[in-house]
C-alpha cells in the first residue's frame, strides 16, 4: 500500500468515525431517558438550593431577633 493509499484510507476512517458522533433526534429510548434523569437532577438541585439559601435566611434573621431579645 502506498502513502496515497493509506491517507485515503486514513482519511475515510476518519470521517465515519466522525460521523457516528453526529448528534443527531434518532435517539435510542436510553439515551432520551438519560437525558430526562439528568434534566430532573439538575432541576431537583436548582430547587434543593433555593430551599436552603432561604432556609439560610430564616436562620439568620432568627440568629438577629435572638441576638436583639438577649442585649442589656
Amino acid at each position: 500500500m502506498n502513502a496515497r493509499n493509506a491517507l485515503i484510507a486514513l482519511m475515510m476512517a476518519l470521517g465515519l468515525t466522525l460521523a457516528g458522533c453526529s448528534d443527531n433526534d434518532n435517539q435510542g429510548p436510553a439515551e432520551e431517558t438519560g437525558e430526562q434523569i439528568d434534566e430532573s437532577m439538575e432541576e431537583m438541585g436548582d430547587e434543593i438550593e433555593k430551599a436552603t439559601d432561604e432556609m439560610g435566611d430564616k436562620a439568620e434573621e432568627a440568629g438577629d431577633e435572638i441576638e436583639k431579645e438577649t442585649d442589656y
